[in-house]
C-alpha cells in the first residue's frame, strides 16, 4: 500500500484513506456504490415521471372540462379532477419518501 503526503500537515497517509488521521483534511471524496447510484437514478427518474404524469393529467382534465355541456358534467369533472390530483400527489409523496430513504441509506460514508 503506497503512502502519500497530506497537503495540510505533511504527514504520511495511506493513499486509500479518505481523510488524514492526524489533521482530518479531506484527501478524496467518497463515492456512491452501485446500489446507491441505482437508487439515486430511480429517485430522479420517478420525480420526472410524476411531473410529466401530473401535467398530462391536468391537460386531460381541462380538455374534458371544456367539452362538458351541463353544469352537472362540469361539477363531476371538477370533483373527479380534484380526487385524481390528490391521488397522484399522494403517490408522488409516498414514492419520494420511500425512494428518498433508499437514497439516504446508500449515500457514501465519509
Amino acid at each position: 500500500m503506497a503512502m502519500i503526503s497530506c497537503p495540510e500537515c505533511s504527514s504520511q497517509v495511506s493513499e486509500s484513506a479518505l481523510k488524514c488521521p492526524k489533521c482530518g483534511y479531506q484527501l478524496r471524496k467518497p463515492k456512491r456504490g452501485f446500489f446507491g447510484k441505482v437508487f439515486k437514478f430511480l429517485f430522479i427518474a420517478f420525480n420526472i415521471l410524476m411531473v410529466l404524469w401530473l401535467m398530462a393529467y391536468m391537460g386531460s382534465v381541462g380538455e374534458i372540462s371544456n367539452n362538458a355541456v351541463t353544469d352537472a358534467e362540469r361539477a363531476g369533472t371538477a370533483i373527479g379532477g380534484t380526487i385524481g390530483t390528490g391521488v397522484l400527489l399522494s403517490i408522488w409523496v409516498f414514492g419520494d419518501i420511500i425512494l428518498g430513504m433508499f437514497v439516504l441509506f446508500t449515500r457514501p460514508k465519509s
